[in-house]
């Protein structure tokens, strides 16, 4: 696995990875996105497009002229109702005519705890979320989606959103953006959900892979290893989090500050989520507890 800072690959420009499969990174690069938005084109005839990306008109044409004489685009998939992912789905099938493929709307996938934190607590969130996307045909965990030479097993992985999927295509996998080498993801609920997130990496490490292929950044040549990292690296900001929670109650904020030492003050709001994750999370598990009601801004306590 290439360092994030070697991952520098031509804007707008298909490049293969493999037989049967190219890859085009958007004109959206950002602290949250790296590079630009990955999208993927499988197969060799009527092609898979995984993720077709933000609302850009210049991303749409780098994908319509990396369409090769004899092929097609047979299939849109999205594997998440992000800004930076599904918006240009529906531009994309009207230019090709191919049917967009997803889990769901917004709120497709939201576990149980979400849905009521979203309907009952002033909890935030909702950052980047593409709120008008409609797929044309929804797909379930353990869907297979079939092209002419090509297949993809669906796995639904909730965590970064809850519509959030991952998709099988041999012994390699598409994760989007619920595992990258470059940086972790973003939990921020009700959107996000740690609880999910953790059983999804869990359920991603009980087969067997041999490069996973993100949304954001080079390919994952070690997934198992990456995988492990994910975990202890949660298990990690949880452990920070309960220490500093021995000093008294704290926000999420407040908690972010003291944990998230070197990080970006740009990237201080997303820390702030995540550390947010974390209390909903262990507020679950009953070892801390809001003082008052759940809120984004509310004070946690050791239990």
């Amino acid at each position: 696995m290439l360092p994030p800072d070697e991952f520098d690959p031509p804007i707008g420009v298909a490049q293969s990875l493999e037989p049967g499969l190219r890859r085009i990174v958007a004109d959206n690069p950002s602290p949250m996105t790296y590079r630009g938005t990955n999208t993927y084109l499988v197969g060799t005839r009527g092609l898979a497009v995984i993720d077709p990306g933000p609302a850009s008109p210049r991303h749409l044409a780098a994908i319509l002229a990396a369409i090769e004489p004899g092929q097609h685009i047979s299939h849109i998939i999205v594997t998440h109702t992000h800004l930076d992912h599904s918006p240009l789905a529906r531009d994309l099938s009207q230019a090709s005519g191919a049917p967009v493929i997803a889990f769901g709307d917004a709120t497709a996938g939201r576990s149980a705890v979400m849905t009521q934190l979203a309907q009952g607590a002033q909890i935030g969130g909702g950052e980047g979320i593409d709120v008008d996307f409609r797929a044309d045909r929804i797909v379930a965990d353990k869907d297979q989606i079939e092209g002419d030479t090509w297949s993809l097993d669906v796995i639904h992985t909730p965590g970064h959103i809850g519509n959030h999927i991952s998709l099988r295509w041999k012994d390699a996998c598409f994760t989007a953006d619920h595992v990258m080498g470059w940086a972790s993801s973003l939990v921020s609920p009700p959107d996000g959900d740690l609880t999910d997130f953790m059983a999804s990496c869990t359920r991603l490490n009980e087969q067997s892979w041999r490069v996973f292929y993100p949304g954001h950044g080079a390919p994952v040549d070690t997934p198992h290893d990456r995988l492990a990292w994910l975990v202890a690296h949660r298990q990690s900001r949880e452990a920070d989090i309960l220490a500093a929670l021995t000093a008294g109650p704290a926000t999420a904020h407040m908690l972010a500050t003291l944990i998230y030492t070197e990080t970006p003050p740009a990237l201080l709001g997303a820390a702030s989520r995540n550390v947010l994750a974390h209390l909903v999370d262990l507020t679950g598990k009953n070892r801390v507890s809001p003082v008052g009601a759940l809120s984004g801004d509310a004070k946690f306590r050791l239990i």
